[in-house]
């Protein structure tokens, strides 16, 4: 099968390549960002997903899936960026790809778009929409371009759509969405009196997921996850990771100070309320088993 990936030279599009090569699968990737030293037999593209040249990469090679994971994060790049790249050149992907006849299309969002609230179900489902942009507003962007990939079900029936919300990956790599959270410097700010549950998985896991989706031909929305979650207490002392309880109040006050990373205020309701998803459906379609528990994850993240 011949597969690109957006975003390919993230640490997760990285894995799913090497993974996608060794199951003998042909690999193009689009990015603005170059891979030094590439495994010979990905095709590497520099460019734009909103601009001609990704374009003329599905025109020209006419691939039978597309894994769409060219998106940021509030950590990395300002709103308006953000918004440019998430929704504006996740719309520009998936028409592209309904014209130029690509059968299969994987959307990689995220579980953090149901958001995190005191009165929210401890396990989302599917059906639950997308709140996080009320509680959240850096990530507002995210559950837009999540919206419309799920829109592609309808709008293009003749695509093989999936879009799967992936719980947080951890792993050696030490890079991602958590990994920014629990901060280069080994400490992190809790909110006094709450241990909200994390969900988590390993990096390599969400890359088999994915390619099991890929190979299932799924179609629809489905939740991605690992192991049970853990609390936040238990994270931070398995990956050994210095958490200081800090009082709601003067918790937006001193991130980016003391040694604490430097996080949106929205933080503050994802590390008092948890995430958690119910990711039935997806076991079910695929039989995806994750390879390592909750302990061997944070383990092959901590800090050393």
């Amino acid at each position: 099968m011949k597969v690109v990936i957006t975003g390919i030279t993230a640490t997760l599009g990285r894995m799913l390549a090497e993974r996608l090569l060794t199951k003998g699968h042909q690999v193009l990737g689009i990015d603005r960002r170059p891979w030094p030293g590439a495994p010979q037999g990905v095709q590497m593209f520099k460019a734009d997903i909103r601009k001609r040249p990704a374009e003329n990469v599905l025109r020209m090679h006419r691939p039978d899936a597309l894994i769409h994971m060219a998106t940021v994060t509030h950590f990395t790049t300002r709103f308006e960026e953000r918004y440019k790249i998430n929704l504006i050149g996740t719309r520009k992907i998936l028409e592209e790809c309904a014209e130029h006849e690509v059968g299969q299309v994987i959307f990689i969002g995220r579980h953090t778009v149901y958001g995190a609230s005191a009165d929210s179900a401890l396990y989302h489902t599917e059906d639950d929409p997308p709140l996080a942009g009320a509680t959240f507003p850096e990530l507002a962007d995210m559950s837009a371009a999540d919206f419309y990939a799920s829109s592609a079900l309808w709008r293009w029936p003749q695509i093989d759509t999936a879009v799967l919300r992936l719980v947080y990956t951890l792993g050696p790599s030490r890079r991602g969405t958590l990994a920014n959270f629990l901060g280069g410097g080994g400490r992190v700010a809790t909110v006094l009196g709450f241990d909200p549950l994390f969900h988590l998985m390993h990096e390599r896991d969400a890359a088999e997921a994915i390619i099991m989706a890929l190979e299932s031909k799924l179609r629809g929305v489905f939740n991605v996850a690992g192991p049970d979650p853990v609390p936040l207490s238990l994270l931070c002392k398995v990956t050994g990771v210095h958490a200081v309880a800090l009082p709601e109040p003067i918790y937006p006050f001193m991130l980016g100070h003391f040694g604490f990373p430097k996080l949106p205020i929205g933080i503050v309701n994802h590390v008092k309320y948890p995430i958690v998803v119910d990711d039935t459906a997806f076991k079910t379609a695929t039989g995806f088993e994750p390879s390592c528990d909750a302990i061997q994850t944070m383990e092959a993240f901590r800090w050393l």
